[in-house]
């Protein structure tokens, strides 16, 4: 029997500093399927590399990058485009996303058919998505966070602030069985989480919507939360502490990750000047996840009205259809 032809993929490396990854992942889509980024020893230049089915231009690719640069004020990085073959290009994938289990949770993508193990909280997630799989050490510290927090306290509304792929909306789904709100600037972000949530058949619990930061009108409606999570970088979550504070309930638990062990003393004390302290670190692989708490109120008590609308002071004021 005849083999298949080998298919070709085109493999587009940068690098970046690691401040601007976003921005520059934001230039390499429009060529490339799935992108994926490094730390290696120098943290502050960031490895990203972007796979494209078919040959990118080099003329687009440098226009792209020089507006990325330009945009940021940053130099436009040097790249290289080097043709790869792979007999299957999935399946090659797919070795790079096995099966694996964070405290509770037990995470496969889609080619995994066998049982998953006893007593584990099974979650499919597309491996060929270019979000999170949750096999990074920023993921997999807010996965043990929630699962340590599930075993102390039940949440009413939670948010995933930066949702990516979804897993962490629909692990919170998943340990208390409440509705999640799941926002991320990114637009593409938003089909992938409700298509895993749809996959996992937690649809009806995650509601996903486009969101620049808490500036939405669904993010403040949705809230005051008792628990908020955002796995992103440590520059906005510097910039973003006073809105999470003020869409954070009283008593609520915030989970922030995306920190390299140099920023967290930075992140950390922007969010203490708001108020909130915190209870635990989880390090993992030089990452790593803080756990913080806003004071006031009673932690284990009812949450806040929904709809509230957080003050100046940080206490909030019930949305009153009709009213303003």
């Amino acid at each position: 029997m005849a083999h298949a032809q080998a298919q070709k993929v085109w493999r587009v490396e940068i690098r970046v500093p690691r401040d601007v990854v976003a921005q520059f992942e934001g230039a390499l889509e429009p060529y490339c399927q799935v992108i994926t980024w490094y730390v290696e020893d120098d943290a502050a230049s960031w490895r990203m590399e972007g796979f494209c089915a078919d040959a990118p231009s080099d003329d687009a690719l440098a226009a792209a990058l020089s507006r990325a640069a330009k945009a940021n004020a940053v130099p436009c990085p040097a790249f290289a485009v080097q043709c790869q073959q792979s007999d299957d290009w999935v399946a090659e994938n797919q070795k790079q996303f096995p099966p694996f289990s964070v405290g509770r949770f037990f995470i496969h993508g889609t080619h995994f058919d066998a049982a998953a193990p006893v007593g584990k909280m099974a979650m499919c997630i597309n491996p060929g998505a270019a979000f999170g799989s949750g096999q990074h050490a920023t993921t997999a510290g807010c996965l043990r966070a929630l699962d340590d927090l599930a075993k102390e306290r039940k949440f009413a509304r939670p948010l995933d602030m930066g949702c990516g792929s979804g897993i962490l909306a629909m692990a919170m789904a998943r340990l208390w069985r409440v509705r999640v709100i799941a926002v991320d600037i990114d637009p593409i972000a938003i089909p992938v989480t409700v298509e895993n949530a749809g996959r996992n058949a937690l649809g009806r619990y995650v509601r996903a919507f486009q969101s620049h930061g808490y500036r939405s009108r669904g993010v403040c409606r949705g809230g005051p939360y008792d628990l908020i999570v955002s796995n992103i970088l440590a520059r906005p979550l510097m910039k973003m502490a006073n809105a999470l504070e003020c869409h954070l309930a009283p008593g609520g638990v915030a989970v922030l990750s995306g920190l390299l062990e140099r920023d967290t003393s930075r992140v950390l004390e922007a969010y203490r000047r708001r108020g909130l302290f915190l209870m635990r670190k989880i390090s993992m692989d030089g990452w790593d996840t803080l756990v913080l708490s806003r004071p006031g109120g009673a932690p284990w008590g009812r949450p806040s009205p929904p709809g509230a609308c957080p003050r100046p002071d940080g206490s909030f004021r019930a949305s009153i259809p009709g009213k303003k």
